[in-house]
């Protein structure tokens, strides 16, 4: 084996620059495989990271305007939602699959005030299960509960948006919780104060919808139903879910069953399905582009070894002559390709680890801001050990056979031929 090293060392250094430059390209390639995917894990965990701030086997239900002729009636005419359509989304028709529902009423905009500050906004009526659905984040206090909507209690839950603006601007949230503020005419009780998602275009307070029905005389309203389900795990069995329970909504307003407009129904949990689709999709494609680019450097350690075999044809056939197998000349030649291609290939895979912790040091801890929440775009673009090192073992594999076809020439020389090449 000493004896092995010694010659693969003396044959690189005969041809410093070529080895050199090969060993780059197996080098770059394992690097750039390895940064790509590490980006690539980076705008993945931050799209995943901003989904799941909502429950993702979710469906919101709104209404919306027939579009077709049903019933006596024309087309055109507005589909308001109620305690029935709720009643529906509960029934045994559904209970397969439909878990928590709840429902929500928007009515505002009001004006908010507490002592000489004041603040416009929107009051939403839920329900309890909400705060779950919509993974509402409390920093004070309490959320809407089943007492404050058997009791009608005018309980309100603040966003921190707007209750740092009612404290002139400070952040004592808790301090605000059991005090009272005015919405127009109507006092409520603070019972909460929640995170604020400054993403949305709408920063609204939430209230007991049942005492928003009763006091904006709106009883038997909503404007929309949430509702949690389970069971659905295809995108085939969720649109025939939509369509069904779009039949059973329809007919309950005397609208067409197979009328499209008349509701809208946001499923959160096939709109992740397309997400994902989009996520495979950019993986496979960085994957292959970083495997091209691989490759390209395999390709220059097999090249490299067809050209030292030209290079030494005289040296094996001296070899041979004097009682050198065919084998102990391919594994000079196999020896020295899967040295280049491990030792560049684990600088490659070091200098491409350092790379990621770089970006997750740089890129990964920025952020832009969007509707003043600071989003980030890279969160952990790193690469497990266990693929890295996965990856860079594949490679050595691939410089074993790219020297096959080389030693393989090497062998076949014969000693008399190779004794006349000049």
């Amino acid at each position: 084996m000493k004896d092995l090293l010694a010659e693969i060392w003396e044959s690189i250094k005969r041809n410093k620059l070529r080895t050199v430059l090969t060993g780059f390209a197996v080098a770059w390639g394992i690097f750039m495989l390895i940064v790509l995917l590490g980006a690539g894990n980076g705008l993945m965990n931050a799209f995943n990271q901003q989904g799941e701030r909502f429950a993702t086997n979710t469906m919101a239900v709104y209404g919306g305007r027939t579009s077709q002729p049903a019933n006596g009636y024309e087309a055109g005419r507005e589909i308001d939602l109620n305690d029935n359509d709720i009643k529906i989304t509960q029934s045994a028709a559904f209970d397969e699959h439909v878990d928590d529902v709840s429902a929500i009423l928007f009515k505002g905009p009001f004006i908010l005030k507490f002592h000489n500050q004041h603040v416009s906004s929107n009051l939403n009526g839920c329900y309890p299960k909400y705060q779950e659905m919509s993974k509402i984040e409390m920093l004070a206090g309490r959320f809407i509960n089943q007492y404050d909507l058997q009791y009608h209690r005018k309980s309100m839950v603040l966003a921190a948006s707007h209750a740092s603006q009612l404290m002139n601007g400070g952040e004592d949230y808790i301090s605000l919780v059991g005090k009272t503020i005015t919405a127009d005419d109507n006092t409520w009780v603070v019972v909460g104060v929640y995170k604020t998602d400054k993403s949305s275009q709408r920063v609204d307070e939430y209230v007991p919808i049942t005492t928003l029905q009763m006091m904006q005389n709106a009883m038997n309203y909503e404007d929309e139903i949430v509702f949690t389900f389970h069971g659905l795990e295809t995108e085939e069995d969720n649109n025939q879910f939509e369509e069904y329970y779009r039949t059973a909504i329809n007919k309950a307003h005397k609208a067409a069953p197979d009328d499209q407009s008349s509701i809208w129904i946001w499923n959160r949990f096939t709109q992740n399905m397309q997400m994902n689709k989009g996520t495979g999709i950019l993986r496979k494609a960085l994957w292959v582009l970083g495997i091209f680019t691989l490759v390209g450097g395999v390709v220059g350690v097999s090249n490299i070894m067809l050209i030292t075999v030209k290079e030494r044809t005289r040296e094996f056939g001296v070899r041979k002559a004097i009682g050198a197998s065919p084998w102990e000349i391919m594994k000079l030649i196999l020896a020295e390709s899967v040295s280049i291609t491990a030792f560049f290939g684990y600088v490659g895979m070091f200098l491409g680890m350092v790379a990621c912790e770089v970006m997750q040091m740089t890129v990964g801890q920025s952020s832009v801001e969007f509707f003043g929440e600071k989003i980030r775009l890279f969160v952990n673009p790193t690469v497990g050990l266990d693929i890295a090192i996965g990856v860079t073992v594949v490679l050595i594999i691939a410089g074993t056979l790219a020297g096959l076809s080389p030693a393989m020439k090497a062998a076949k020389i014969r000693p008399i031929e190779a004794l006349n090449e000049t």
